[in-house]
């Protein structure tokens, strides 16, 4: 079984790492990106990036400010 991890960045992306050719990433309409030699990628989360769904940094420059933290659930439970 391959092992993906996705690691949120600190008022940054959300960075994927995958054994390349194990995920597989889609557009709204179905399209698949190719993500060919890329066994990571970050994915933009501030909205900014004109490279969407990727990260190129925009984050940084614009001062994005972000919960990284988990929050548990009213209920008690996860």
């Amino acid at each position: 079984m391959s092992t993906v991890k996705i690691t949120i960045k600190k008022n940054g992306p959300y960075r994927v790492e995958a054994p390349e050719g194990s995920i597989e990433l889609v557009d709204a309409d179905g399209n698949k990106y190719d993500l060919t030699g890329k066994p990571a990628f970050s994915l933009c989360r501030c909205g900014g990036s004109v490279t969407k769904p990727f990260c190129d940094g925009t984050h940084s420059r614009i001062g994005f400010q972000a919960a990284e933290s988990a929050v548990k659930r009213a209920d008690g439970t996860s």
